[in-house]
């Protein structure tokens, strides 16, 4: 393996209330320097949970994405607030989302997006023994939850609202398991 290059400076090039974009000086092992910049995600990253009302059925939701300006389907997501580890976030999420808790909580994988240039990592959980516990969350309006089989993944791809690389991803690490 490659030995990583090392930061000669670094410092946040801009600031949003919610992004922070942080630029770099670099020197690479053969004497090349360069900058690159990256957008700096939360400390403790996030969740995107698969909660399985069965073994064959589950839940999906529509919400808002101000990135795409419309309505997406995928899976429910949030960010690991202070004090919380993965899971702990993920029954949060699940109860604020889509209106039920889960006995059993599992990481299936943590992903990045973009490494390149996004500090980011989102931890994928698998949610079962799902039980009803709809808690008060964050969001604007209320969000749609929509069942949806494994089985009918083809159709569920085909989907002009299902666009998100994570729900892909985590949905894909869910048949697998499944054994689809």
């Amino acid at each position: 393996m490659p030995q990583k290059p090392k930061i000669l400076k670094q410092k946040i090039a801009a600031q949003s209330r919610i992004f922070r974009v942080e630029a770099l000086e670099l020197e690479f092992s053969n004497g090349e320097l360069r900058n690159y910049e990256r957008l700096l995600g939360g400390s403790r990253g996030s969740v995107m949970i698969v909660p399985m009302l069965d073994d064959e059925t589950v839940l999906l939701i529509r919400e808002y994405a101000a990135g795409s300006h419309d309505y997406q389907l995928g899976l429910p997501k949030g960010r690991i607030e202070e004090g919380e580890d993965p899971l702990q976030a993920a029954d949060r999420e699940i109860r604020e989302e889509v209106g039920y808790g889960a006995n059993r909580l599992e990481l299936l994988r943590t992903v990045s997006i973009a490494p390149a240039y996004i500090q980011h990592f989102t931890h994928i959980i698998l949610a079962r023994e799902l039980f009803p516990d709809k808690q008060e969350g964050d969001e604007p309006e209320p969000i749609e939850v929509v069942p949806w089989k494994l089985s009918a993944w083809d159709e569920l791809l085909s989907q002009p609202d299902f666009t998100e690389s994570r729900s892909i991803t985590a949905i894909s690490l869910t048949r697998k398991q499944f054994g689809y």
